[in-house]
């Protein structure tokens, strides 16, 4: 299925029902009086969260919701039914703005949470609430009033525990099925990945969830190759794997690169507490593998050398990562740093 992170739309909440005028018609009742009843109150639309979707894709084919009226009053007082709502799931991570894009309407992170986007009408009244002592007949009513219609910008930043984050060709494809259950799209030329992954990461009690994060190149905050696309998915990650292709011959530069284009995009992603992987290491000799890690740890960065495609250091990745999430979930976490 296509990944769809940005969707428009058009929301519009039901308009309430109209109030009733009417008089009471029953044989040796005399002088009846009004018995006109109020109209039903609009159907409101509700944005749900839903943990089981992963793309924005179902907006692309439907782009206008509309709740249904509110159904007019009649009489004998009665009053008429409200519309029904209508719910709209979203991701989780999903991100709703108005249609000046600026405006922040509301966020979505949990399964199985509503929020109102758009309220219904209220009924309008029947005659009947008119009658006082001195007006008997009153002939007044309410009509129902107009449902919320909204122009919806939605904006998916995936929910993460971890982030990969890579230059293209790094192997962050690779490490993520080592790491996971994820089977990504995986091959030897640049921008293999084209999407997101996730995967799920779980050891006993702890699960956590890691997304791999389309190559980043240089200039990306800046719109150039695809890494402007997806940035905005890293701002939704606990911590970040910065992995780097050792065997690049410049991991060093790689790493600048990533960095600047990370604090470029937004200056917070730099004090996310994040982890060097040192990745490929089997393509290097050892005394080369040492120096680099020398290297990142003198820049206070946490380091460890893998080699997804061979399988070296994934177990004591996971155990760092397990580590850290425990840590986490209980006091302070240690992996990475600022």
């Amino acid at each position: 299925m296509k990944f769809v992170d940005e969707a428009r739309i058009y929301v519009e909440a039901g308009k309430g029902g109209n109030g009733c005028v009417s008089f009471r018609r029953e044989k040796f009742v005399p002088r009846g009086g009004p018995d006109g009843g109020d109209g039903g109150k609009g159907g409101d639309v509700i944005i749900s969260g839903m943990s089981s979707l992963t793309s924005l894709m179902d907006f692309r084919y439907k782009r206008i919701y509309r709740a249904e009226n509110g159904k007019h009053g009649s009489g004998k007082n009665k009053t008429g039914r409200d519309g029904r709502d209508i719910d709209i799931s979203v991701p989780l991570g999903t991100v709703i703005y108005g249609e000046d894009d600026t405006s922040l309407l509301c966020e979505v992170t949990h399964d199985g949470e509503h929020r109102v986007i758009a309220k219904g009408g209220r009924g309008g009244r029947g005659n009947s609430r008119f009658l006082t002592s001195t007006h008997r007949a009153p002939l007044e009513f309410e009509y129902g009033g107009e449902g919320q219609g909204l122009h919806l910008h939605l904006v998916l930043k995936l929910l993460a525990d971890i982030g990969l984050v890579g230059l293209p060709n790094a192997g962050k494809s690779t490490l993520i099925s080592c790491l996971t259950e994820a089977k990504p799209k995986i091959g030897d030329y640049p921008f293999t990945t084209l999407t997101p992954s996730l995967g799920v990461l779980q050891d006993g009690e702890i699960t956590f969830v890691i997304a791999d994060i389309p190559g980043i190149v240089e200039g990306a905050s800046a719109g150039k190759g695809l890494g402007i696309g997806f940035l905005k998915h890293i701002e939704r990650t606990g911590k970040l794997l910065i992995v780097l292709d050792a065997a690049s011959g410049s991991p060093d530069e790689d790493y600048r690169v990533l960095l600047t284009e990370l604090g470029s995009y937004r200056e917070g992603l730099l004090r996310k507490q994040r982890l060097v992987v040192l990745n490929k290491v089997d393509l290097i000799s050892d005394s080369d593998c040492t120096g680099w890690k020398d290297y990142f740890t003198e820049k206070g960065e946490r380091v460890l050398a893998v080699s997804a495609l061979q399988g070296w250091g994934i177990d004591q990745l996971k155990g760092e990562l397990v580590k850290g999430e425990r840590e986490a979930s209980g006091q302070a976490t240690t992996i990475g740093s600022a």
